[in-house]
């Protein structure tokens, strides 16, 4: 079921916030395409890339790497951060791109693990919202987003304009300008996607008794990003799984009264097989909450968001933006205040070896 109804303002900051999107993706466009060519330039005669990020950045990460590979086809990793910060391992860097992903730019882990990767020979890219910051400023070149001070505890502006960041890099690091044309619609359908009537979602996810999160493939971050942010506002555990980890196990606990929140390609190839994951749980008792996905995955579910009309490879980027209004209604119908969850601050700093 889907709606093009506004959703009602709610004074929220988060849900304000949520709604600078359009702005905040134009701004780091404009900001950041210039420097393509120093991007090309630092990357030249290096073969991989390494991604270096915590928490949501993470999750940005994850949608990096898969379009670092199908769209630059060049090797990606995700870094785990502990090699660096803990084990302090002597790994032969030269011929890697680090790129260290941080809304605050002061993380102290990130930090740390782009100055290892500097001293292990790597060049080294911070996409952080804060100029000036230590991550920032000890990075070759610096991709700092243009999202504007974030306020509220759950990153939603901050979140997004890094997967610009990284469609950027992409398209630096790619032949010709492979991205180029699809990154400029991508504001104009975030401001197509605030109009969503998210609603009966949020109810539906307010009273479920459980709940899952799935996405595959470019939109695997995405997906994690959702149940990420349902866990953090909503104080409800909710496991975020790839469709392959969700078919290979889990899917054998899956029961009546769960409710699967399903985010879907609506182009390339693994478009269509979640549509089958849906004819799935639904065999197996589950109601199927979409995002996005093709005229059939959305027929097949019981509820359904719109996403946006974007290539597959930039798709991810606005994905997001239903199911942030959806969890931001959501913490509200719980009685929570979406802008402070409890026990959260803005900047993780997550423990590790001086």
């Amino acid at each position: 079921m889907e709606s093009s109804a506004s959703s009602t303002p709610t004074g929220t900051q988060m849900s304000a916030e949520i709604a600078e999107q359009p702005a905040a993706a134009r701004r780091t466009l404009e900001r950041l395409m210039p420097q393509r060519e120093s991007l090309r330039e630092l990357a030249q005669g290096r073969r991989r890339v390494l991604l270096a990020a915590r928490g949501s950045s993470d999750n940005a990460a994850i949608y990096g790497r898969y379009l670092l590979e199908v769209v630059a086809e060049v090797p990606t990793a995700l870094a785990a951060p502990s090699v660096a910060t803990h084990y302090q391992a002597n790994l032969d860097l030269s011929d890697t791109v680090v790129v260290s992903v941080s809304q605050s730019g002061s993380t102290a882990e990130i930090v740390q693990t782009q100055q290892w990767a500097r001293a292990c020979g790597a060049a080294t890219v911070a996409i952080t919202n804060v100029d000036g910051s230590p991550l920032a400023q000890s990075a070759d070149v610096a991709l700092v987003t243009q999202a504007g001070p974030e306020v509220a505890v759950p990153a939603t502006k901050t979140y997004l304009t890094q997967m610009v960041a990284l469609g950027v890099l992409a398209d630096a690091l790619s032949s010709g300008e492979a991205l180029a044309g699809d990154l400029d619609q991508v504001p104009d359908a975030v401001s197509r996607l605030l109009q969503v009537d998210v609603a009966a979602a949020a109810e539906a996810l307010a009273v479920a008794d459980q709940v899952v999160v799935s996405g595959r493939g470019l939109l695997l971050g995405t997906a994690l990003e959702t149940a990420l942010k349902m866990e953090e506002t909503c104080l409800r555990p909710v496991r975020g799984y790839s469709y392959a980890d969700l078919r290979h196990g889990p899917i054998s606990v899956v029961s009546e009264g769960l409710l699967a929140v399903l985010v879907a390609a609506a182009h390339g190839p693994l478009a269509e097989p979640m549509a089958d994951l849906v004819r799935d749980l639904h065999a197996r008792g589950a109601r199927v909450l979409g995002i996005g996905g093709t005229p059939t995955f959305a027929e097949l579910c019981d509820l359904h968001l719109p996403g946006p009309d974007l290539s597959e490879a930039v798709e991810p980027i606005a994905s997001i933006v239903p199911a942030q209004l959806m969890i931001e209604q959501m913490a509200r119908r719980l009685g929570l205040d979406p802008d402070n969850p409890r026990g959260l601050s803005k900047v993780t700093q997550t423990e590790f070896a001086g």
